[in-house]
Parts: C-alpha cells; sequence; structure tokens
C-alpha cells in the first residue's frame, strides 16, 4: 500500500465521540490514503442504533476545516457531513474504532454499525470497525487493518447495499490467526433490570442484561473472533426474510 491518492475523499465517523481514542488512530493509519474528513458525535452516542434527530435542531462544533462535531447521534454526524457539511460526496465512510465490539445481536443496537448504514444508504461504500477492548486496548492494529481493507474497498468497490463490519480481537498481532469472512452470530443476554431508588424515592432503572456469551457456531463473527479472528461480516440493507415468503403467502388472511 504505497502513495497518496489525493482525489480520494474519506469520512470518518464513530460512536464514542470525536475525542476517543479508537477515532483518533484511525484518522491516523487512512490519512495516507486521501484527504480525511472527520465528523463525530460530540459526546459519547453507544448503542444509539441508527436514530436520526428530527424533533430538535443539531448543532455543529467547527474544530477546523476537516473536523466537525455534532451533537447528535452517529447517524446524524454522518447525514448531516455528506449533506450539509462536506462540498463533495466521500468515496468511503469508515466508522469506528469502536471501544468494544459489535458482533451478534449487538450489531442492531450499534451505532458504530449505524454510521456506516447511514453511509450505505446514501450511496457511499462503508466500514464499521470495532476492538473487544479488554487489557491491550490495540487500536493501532485494528486500525492498520482498517487501512488495508479500506485501500481495497476504494480500488475494487463493494456490493450494492451492503456494509463491511469487522471485529478485531484485543490481541497483539503476532497472536493473531489471521481474517475471515463470516456471518451475524447470535449473542445470548441475561434479562437484569437494576432498579433504584432516588433521593426523592422514584424509581429509577438501569437497563443492561448480563452478558453470558455467544451461541457457538461455525463461520459467525462471534466464533471467528473468539478463535483469534478478526471477523469481516458482510452486512445488506434488505432485512427481508426471503424464506419466510412462502410460508406467509400459505396463511391465506381473509382481508379485506
Amino acid at each position: 500500500m504505497v502513495g497518496t491518492f489525493a482525489a480520494v475523499i474519506i469520512l470518518i465517523c464513530n460512536d464514542d465521540g470525536i475525542r476517543a481514542a479508537g477515532i483518533r488512530t484511525l484518522e491516523t493509519a487512512l490519512a495516507p490514503l486521501g484527504d480525511i474528513w472527520v465528523v463525530a458525535p460530540d459526546r459519547e452516542q453507544s448503542a444509539a442504533s441508527h436514530s436520526l434527530s428530527l424533533y430538535r435542531p443539531l448543532r455543529v462544533e467547527k474544530i477546523d476545516d476537516r473536523h466537525f462535531a455534532v451533537d447528535g447521534t452517529p447517524t446524524d454526524a454522518v447525514n448531516l457531513a455528506i449533506n450539509g457539511i462536506m462540498q463533495q460526496k466521500p468515496d468511503l465512510v469508515v466508522s469506528g474504532i469502536n471501544h468494544g465490539g459489535n458482533m451478534g445481536d449487538d450489531i442492531t443496537y450499534s451505532g458504530t454499525v449505524s454510521a456506516a448504514m447511514e453511509g450505505t444508504l446514501l450511496g457511499v461504500p462503508s466500514i464499521a470497525v470495532s476492538l473487544l477492548c479488554r487489557e491491550l486496548m490495540n487500536f493501532e492494529t485494528a486500525a492498520r487493518f482498517a487501512a488495508k481493507l479500506a485501500y481495497l474497498v476504494i480500488h475494487r468497490g463493494m456490493p450494492r447495499d451492503t456494509l463491511l463490519n469487522v471485529n478485531v480481537p484485543d490481541l497483539a498481532e503476532s497472536e493473531m490467526r489471521g481474517y475471515l469472512i463470516t456471518r451475524q452470530g447470535k449473542r445470548r443476554y441475561g434479562d437484569a433490570i437494576v432498579e433504584h431508588l432516588d433521593p426523592r424515592g422514584r424509581k429509577y432503572y438501569w437497563i443492561g442484561g448480563d452478558d453470558l456469551g455467544f451461541v457457538p457456531a461455525e463461520g459467525t463473527d462471534c466464533t471467528a473472533v473468539a478463535g483469534g479472528y478478526i471477523s469481516v461480516t458482510p452486512l445488506h440493507l434488505d432485512l427481508t426474510n426471503y424464506h419466510s415468503i412462502g410460508a406467509l403467502n400459505e396463511l391465506k388472511i381473509d382481508w379485506p
């Protein structure tokens, strides 16, 4: 991977906030590929999912000519960047590096994945990158892999309406076994809701069930990362369950 491609424009976003370590490391790694713009939430927006702020105005802090902090969700940031802030549509959106994994059912909650999803909806090839942060916090390894993948996507393109969801184990690069193209796995969660009383005696709740691991299945993102591989999962915007259409047609609903 050699040389700078001046014509290439890359938009970076995340859900941990514009000052997070992961997004700064990612920007450094992608800088040789072209012109980098960073438009990201001004604070942590984890588990924001694909939410768009429709009932309040968004405010933007211009840090410099290519760095902007948005007081909204990751989806807000990508939409505002492409449709309002940037003078030219980017060639690639990269979301991350998230401080924690986004695999299995977590994908539906993830602000990191949703930023890449918004880029895809707006017609821009997009990648989401997450690091399973435990001890090493090895963002540099995740960033190097993201840069190699970004280079290939820029020059070879992506399937239509598809984004790539990348999850990197928190291992030294020498300990990683490579990468695998995977499918979405299945996580296991407890149903714990923590209930407390505030100083005025009113109830409040914390949502966050215990992480009970994942369903072991060959070829999934969860299994790959647990085995020391980087997982690359192609996600499609079409959520239709085509296998169920025939069965549903057999229902013969009496309507109207």
